[in-house]
């Protein structure tokens, strides 16, 4: 083999050495960083203030239950460095794009850096009652039933759970028979106490409480269907839901009306922003939202 093809064999052996790539990688990177960093004539700084030393100090405590000795300290500060630097330095080289995770997080820190900076005072009773006023269904108390079902099964009467349910109806008003040895048997309670709207929903499936609203008390009535089938209903009581005091209340209205203004400060922000922005979406015609479209 002549020394020629020795040279060549051995240029390509080194051209596969993993060092050689990372020190490429390397040089290019600080070639990228330079590049960038021109025509600015004042230089990088990495800025560690006296108040941060303090959080680091105050978390090395916490954690460990003592102060850091000094090689401690210095070990402290040096991550920081190290850590800051890399994250300029990633940043410079737009690793940060395209990340998921990264957009998400500096979506959540601008957001609450937004809420910190339009934080205001405590708002006053005036404002919080006229927001209590205006949002009154938020805080309305739910009406409450006490009642008796006897249940029809749809899976075992099929279309007949109904006109069986208004039979049986009409000999419980002709001849007051009892009720316990009637229907079908289920996992449906037979007597409800005091229950609220949202709980009766839960149980017999949505919109069964709108139909007790009108149902005189004290007389089986029906029949009224459900997600599971027919029932006939004797309602015994009915609490109508009321608004609470202002008083009562007061501690969740000033919890909903700051999430509230802090939505809305958010909102403005986001407002302000994308007027310094021209937003293209490309897209297929028909999987473009009709407000993008609009221009809304």
């Amino acid at each position: 083999m002549n020394a020629v093809s020795k040279q060549t064999m051995r240029l390509q052996s080194i051209l596969r050495e993993p060092l050689l790539h990372f020190l490429v990688i390397g040089a290019a990177l600080f070639a990228y960083f330079q590049w960038s960093s021109s025509g600015s004539s004042a230089p990088n700084r990495i800025v560690l203030t006296a108040g941060q030393i303090e959080q680091l100090v105050a978390g090395f405590t916490k954690t460990w239950k003592r102060a850091p000795t000094d090689p401690e300290l210095k070990g402290i500060i040096d991550d920081w460095v190290r850590e800051e630097l890399s994250v300029q330095a990633a940043t410079a080289a737009g690793l940060d794009r395209g990340d998921p995770v990264i957009r998400r997080r500096l979506r959540s820190k601008f957001e609450f850096f937004v809420e910190d900076m339009s934080e205001s005072a405590a708002p006053d009773d005036t404002s919080l009652r006229d927001w209590f006023v205006a949002n009154q269904t938020k805080y309305r108390t739910d009406a409450k039933f006490t009642f008796q079902q006897i249940y029809f099964s749809k899976e075992r009467r099929g279309d007949s759970s109904s006109s069986d349910a208004a039979l049986i109806l009409s000999r419980l008003a002709a001849e007051g028979l009892g009720s316990d040895d009637l229907g079908d048997p289920s996992l449906l309670p037979r007597d409800l106490r005091m229950v609220t709207a949202r709980e009766i929903n839960e149980t017999f499936g949505s919109g069964f409480a709108d139909k007790l609203n009108g149902l005189a008390l004290g007389r089986w009535a029906g029949p009224i269907d459900s997600a599971y089938g027919s029932h006939l209903v004797l309602l015994r009581e009915r609490v109508d839901g009321e608004l609470p005091e202002f008083v009562s209340v007061r501690a969740a209205v000033e919890r909903d009306y700051l999430t509230e203004r802090r939505r809305q400060q958010l909102d403005l922000a986001y407002q302000a922003l994308v007027k310094k922005y021209v937003v293209v979406v490309e897209a297929p015609e028909n999987q473009v939202p009709d407000p993008v479209r609009a221009g809304r």
